[in-house]
């Protein structure tokens, strides 16, 4: 299992709206997101959901995940892509007899959010 380790999301004020900055301490570069609203899509109700989900039923792939959340593969697999785009979870690549399956696993354990006016 991948280390687990701290998000820090990183709230500014800029010319009268709100940028939103993400900083890892790994070697993955930092994130921009455009402001608030891509912080409330990323740390939505579903999300925080998929996270729960995969922490404690530890599904084997995308699909058996998109089953117990009771969601289209799609829906899920769009969600999943997000959360692994900013360092939430990693998909953990293995081979079946003639498939390749993503097993989602979490790689996070705090998200901190700081606020900067």
């Amino acid at each position: 299992m991948p280390k687990t380790k701290t998000r820090e999301i990183t709230i500014k004020e800029s010319k009268g709206a709100f940028s939103i900055f993400k900083k890892s301490k790994t070697t993955k570069k930092d994130y921009d997101f455009e402001g608030v609203s891509a912080l409330r899509q990323l740390l939505s109700n579903e999300k925080a959901r998929i996270l729960h989900v995969i922490k404690n039923q530890e599904p084997k792939s995308i699909y058996d995940l998109a089953k117990k959340l009771d969601r289209g593969f799609k829906s899920v697999n769009d969600d999943i892509k997000l959360l692994e785009r900013f360092g939430f979870i990693e998909l953990i690549e293995e081979k079946t007899k003639k498939r390749i399956r993503h097993r989602p696993e979490i790689v996070i354990d705090t998200i901190t959010i700081h606020f900067k006016i």
